[in-house]
């Protein structure tokens, strides 16, 4: 594939041009990566370059403008999804402006729906530009601040703790275990560990310190492992950067080995999904948090996508006005029939009657939004997000699923 554009050309970026993907990286968010001191970093992205898609923008051979595409899987409702994972956006100011991007995020979009992706995520440098995009939010995260008299601790808990190493084999399994049952997760493969173990979430907190992300896991009597920590321990500070746990028991004993540090912490910083009630499980609740946007996801292929969810009901009859001002192949009206759990979704036509009162209408953004959970149909009808008549939007009330959004990784 090559597209020529004000004499510029569009291709895939190659190996060799490496280093000025770095460059081009570090330029736009002012970051310092090397490609000498982080090689680690270096050998993470070029193996990336090769599973996924990394197209860019050159002036005669000079990388402009960039993406990167990564194959990953996301449970939804239950539902396992190719998703394709967009990263490593950038363009040099002086290139702004010619519509680069635009055309770049196209032709991801593109190759995604031909390879069966048909939902997208990332994480947002700028939250209306990536809406402009066809992207919408789909997950929040928590931020917390508590002090070590706040730790809770629980008594008779059965089981123990063990610190173990950062790609212990059991971490694997208790992870896998809990992206089945939890919605909106990553499905990890190891492009998606490896990344976790290079993002560096208190990256300010860290910065030119030699501080190792460290492990630990809840084993069960049966000495199965049943929950897990990521953390790091600096200037008598407890950070937590990962807290995942399968049964209640897993939870407490997690927190009771935050709250063995107590004498040497003075306080314990951690970040979760925006699901987790982190206050109100404690017992002095009055702690720091901050809730933010995170993660942000698109629509791909509305058919694709509508054929493969998981409804709530296995009979019903709805049809859907969908415009996305990025991709052709998801403007127009679709009808869903469902029987006996099977589903049919016919693309009626190409373009949206604004007049059609059978239809729900929304944007692709809403859409994202909507099917994925994180707000649900009568709240996005209360906001002008979407509007139909009153039974259909109340039959999308019932089909579905509860569920909002957890997502606590990075790419």
């Amino acid at each position: 594939m090559i597209s020529q554009r004000k004499g510029l050309i569009m291709k895939e970026i190659a190996q060799q041009d490496m280093a000025q993907s770095i460059d081009l990286l570090n330029y736009v968010f002012q970051a310092s990566v090397s490609m000498q001191k982080d090689r680690f970093f270096v050998n993470v992205k070029s193996k990336q370059f090769d599973v996924g898609h990394a197209l860019g923008w050159y002036d005669k051979e000079q990388l402009v403008s960039q993406v990167l595409s990564l194959p990953f899987q996301v449970n939804i409702h239950g539902t396992v999804y190719e998703m394709g994972g967009i990263t490593a956006v950038g363009t040099y100011p002086e290139y702004s402006g010619y519509g680069l991007m635009q055309q770049l995020l196209e032709e991801c979009l593109l190759r995604m729906r031909n390879e069966g992706k048909y939902i997208s995520y990332l994480f947002p440098y700028s939250i209306p530009y990536y809406r402009k995009k066809g992207w919408e939010i789909m997950s929040d995260i928590v931020e917390f601040e508590i002090n070590d008299s706040q730790l809770p601790y629980y008594k008779d808990v059965p089981g123990k703790m063990r610190r173990v190493d950062i790609r212990d084999t059991d971490l694997y399994d208790v992870y896998e275990q809990w992206a089945k049952v939890t919605h909106g997760v990553m499905v990890r493969n190891q492009i998606a560990w490896n990344e976790k173990y290079y993002e560096d979430f208190w990256e300010e907190k860290f910065i030119d310190t030699d501080v190792q992300l460290q492990a630990a896991i809840y084993f069960n009597e049966q000495e199965q492992p049943q929950g897990y920590l990521f953390y790091r321990i600096m200037e008598d500070n407890f950070y937590i950067d990962e807290m995942v746990y399968l049964c209640e028991n897993a939870r407490k004993g997690l927190w009771n080995f935050v709250a063995a540090h107590s004498s040497m912490i003075y306080k314990v910083y951690g970040k979760t999904t925006g699901n987790e009630p982190v206050a109100f499980l404690l017992e002095d609740s009055e702690i720091i948090q901050k809730v933010t946007p995170y993660f942000m996801a698109r629509v791909v292929d509305v058919k694709g996508f509508l054929e493969q969810f998981p409804f709530n009901r296995s009979a019903f009859h709805m049809q859907l006005a969908i415009t996305d001002s990025v991709v052709e192949w998801n403007n127009g009206m679709f009808e869903i029939i469902a029987q006996d759990g099977a589903v049919i979704v016919n693309r009626l036509s190409d373009t949206v009657d604004p007049t059609d009162e059978h239809a729900v209408h929304m944007n692709i953004q809403t859409f994202a939004t909507l099917f994925l959970g994180y707000k649900r149909a009568h709240y996005l009808e209360k906001v002008e997000r979407l509007h139909g008549n009153a039974m259909s939007i109340g039959m999308l009330e019932d089909i579905i699923p509860m569920g909002i959004p957890s997502f606590i990784d990075y790419f």
